[in-house]
């Protein structure tokens, strides 16, 4: 073989081999670490796309049972919620800078930290997000306390209506409500978000549109950002960036 055909045949074998190294690093990943107190196995599905210097690590928990519990089966990923508005959408919060971790719904800081760490062991110098939705945001309010400047901020999305009384004035952890105008759940009440924000200035994403079927209170109605998941996850990631 001569050294002009080589060449070209080394380039083409090591961009396979750079292309094989990024299809690696995209999709879901089942994860396990451990409670650093208990030495409990904790479970959760990394899903990434293309990393490039990532900056961020979402941690999205379910709503309803607040259950991921992720398995392999047959070679590939399954998880309980899967239809939850969050984990749904765990690939749109993925890209180049963003890393997500979806998990169950827990109230003890020490599984959230044990999650991040683990991350950041591959990806180190995330700064660390956690977001809820609906029931999850009974913890998302508990962790926001306990956790108080020890990551980087918290989402509540579709929030309970405990959300009204959390007074995030006195926080040092970003924080941010999105929820939808027409949400039509008994226990996720629009106006408890909106005296949030009026009362306390919290951050807040409202938003209308999209189409509502079934519950009011399940993951394909409004309270699930049904039809309008693009356009609620790049608002969140946009607030997410303003923060450096």
């Amino acid at each position: 073989m001569t050294k002009r055909l080589w060449i070209p045949i080394l380039a083409a074998t090591l961009l396979c081999f750079g292309l094989a190294a990024r299809a690696a690093e995209t999709g879901d990943r089942l994860m396990e670490t451990k409670d650093a107190k208990t030495g409990d196995p904790i479970r959760y599905v990394l899903t990434l796309a293309e990393p490039e210097s990532p900056r961020y690590l979402l941690i999205l928990m379910p709503g309803g049972a607040g259950l991921v519990a992720p398995e392999m089966i047959d070679g590939r990923v399954v998880l309980q919620g899967a239809d939850n508005f969050l984990i749904r959408s765990r690939a749109r919060f993925a890209d180049a800078r963003t890393l997500v971790a979806s998990a169950d719904a827990t109230f003890d800081p020490a599984n959230i930290l044990a999650i991040a760490e683990d991350v950041q062991k591959t990806y180190p110098n995330l700064a660390v997000y956690v977001i809820g939705t609906s029931r999850s945001t009974d913890a998302t309010m508990a962790l926001a306390v306990k956790m108080d400047g020890q990551v980087a901020g918290f989402v509540h999305t579709s929030s309970m209506d405990g959300i009204a009384g959390l007074d995030t004035t006195r926080l040092k952890s970003r924080q941010l409500l999105v929820h939808h105008r027409q949400d039509g759940c008994k226990v996720t009440n629009y106006s408890a978000a909106a005296h949030n924000h009026e009362h306390y200035g919290t951050d807040f994403i409202s938003v209308e549109g999209g189409i509502s079927i079934g519950n009011p209170c399940q993951a394909r109605a409004h309270h699930g950002y049904n039809g309008i998941e693009d356009e609620v996850v790049g608002k969140i990631k946009d607030w997410i960036g303003q923060g450096g």
